[in-house]
């Protein structure tokens, strides 16, 4: 049947999409959907304005560029969501009393905020270690690389025997429970398992109580010894999984931890007082140790002391080379080396064809010679 009005078809709907893939850089996103996860816990789900294809290792993180109280912010979070859902990306975020960011997160974060992330970078992660078993070990919010994993396994149908044992404070402070209660009930080929560490009234459960020891690993996954292990969690939580498996005499080449996120005291301190031996070594360098630090773009130079990082050298000079994680993990410092000899130090944050191509992370690299930056 012919209709002369049906002739004004809207042919929008038909143009094609042009998708780009998501590249390690800086990208501009759109909070699209906030989810509760808990009493104290939110996620934040984010698209580009412009179709893109987040594809990310499932474990890996992102670093938000927020300006809080008139100053520019970085923190990096890890991707809660897997690539199996590439439209979209997702970071799930725990509300710390006094947390800077996550307070500034909970209150002005809303449907429609638009905001500026760098990455996805990080060597944690499931796809450079194939394994045909893993255990998958969390605490509290360290939960998200390790659903990221899941999230990932479940969605491709991956023929992988999952074992997954998370660990809260209290029933209300599981995060994630429906969907690996899902998880669980659909495929017999992924594990779970729950531990409290103590019980709230007026709140049921039924899973283990106490804290993840050896004899419940045993009975949870006696063939704990042959599996890949990822472990996330707060330090403590991680200081005494690798306790317990070095005791056992597990290979700790298939164990993998991630280490970043917000930084234990103790590494705090142990930081400050590296930077003070540091600094004292660096005002007994005489003066011929000196080495000139360029930033072309800027005009200005700077002579700083051997050891000391580009990152430092241009901070004495007012100037702000973003910077989140800084232990070379995160890669949100990258620059151009245009000229001289550097030394870097990094902990996943750079990728080799951009070593090769000249860039270095600041925040992590030394001078060996006198440099010029594009900066």
């Amino acid at each position: 049947m012919s209709d002369s009005n049906t002739s004004a078809v809207n042919t929008d709907y038909f143009a094609p999409v042009h998708t780009q893939t998501w590249v390690n850089g800086r990208h501009n996103v759109r909070c699209v959907k906030m989810i509760h996860e808990t009493w104290d816990v939110r996620t934040y789900c984010f698209m580009a304005q412009q179709p893109v294809m987040f594809f990310f290792k499932p474990g890996q993180f992102v670093t938000l560029e927020l300006e809080i109280n008139g100053k520019q912010v970085m923190r990096s979070y890890t991707i809660s969501s897997s690539p199996s859902v590439p439209y979209s990306f997702s970071i799930t975020v725990k509300r710390v009393p006094g947390g800077e960011v996550s307070n500034w997160l909970y209150e002005n974060m809303t449907v429609g905020t638009e905001l500026a992330v760098h990455g996805p970078a990080g060597q944690f992660n499931c796809i450079d270690f194939p394994a045909e078993k893993v255990l998958l070990l969390s605490g509290g919010v360290g939960i998200t690389p390790v659903m990221s994993m899941a999230r990932w396994y479940f969605d491709t149908n991956a023929e992988v025997d999952v074992t997954f044992i998370h660990s809260a404070r209290s029933p209300r402070d599981v995060i994630f429970a429906r969907e690996l209660d899902h998880m669980a009930s659909r495929v017999d080929n992924f594990s779970l398992h729950m531990i409290v560490e103590r019980m709230e009234n007026g709140l049921a459960w039924h899973g283990y109580r106490g804290f993840l020891d050896v004899e419940k690993l045993n009975m949870i996954a006696p063939d704990f010894m042959e599996r890949e292990i990822f472990c996330c969690g707060p330090a403590p939580y991680m200081r005494a999984i690798k306790t317990l498996l070095m005791e056992k005499g597990f290979d700790m080449s298939h164990y993998h931890e991630e280490s970043f996120g917000a930084t234990p005291v103790e590494v705090v301190e142990d930081a400050i007082e590296l930077a003070e031996v540091a600094l004292a070594e660096a005002e007994s360098i005489i003066e011929t140790d000196l080495m000139t630090i360029s930033f072309a773009k800027q005009g200005k130079s700077i002579q700083v002391p051997q050891g000391e990082t580009l990152h430092n050298a241009a901070a004495r000079l007012d100037l702000m080379i973003p910077k989140a994680c800084g232990m070379g993990i995160c890669g949100t410092c990258k620059v151009m080396v245009t000229n001289g000899e550097t030394q870097m130090e990094h902990n996943g944050g750079i990728t080799d064809d951009d070593v090769e191509a000249g860039y270095v992370l600041s925040c992590c690299t030394v001078a060996k010679t006198d440099v010029v930056i594009d900066f």
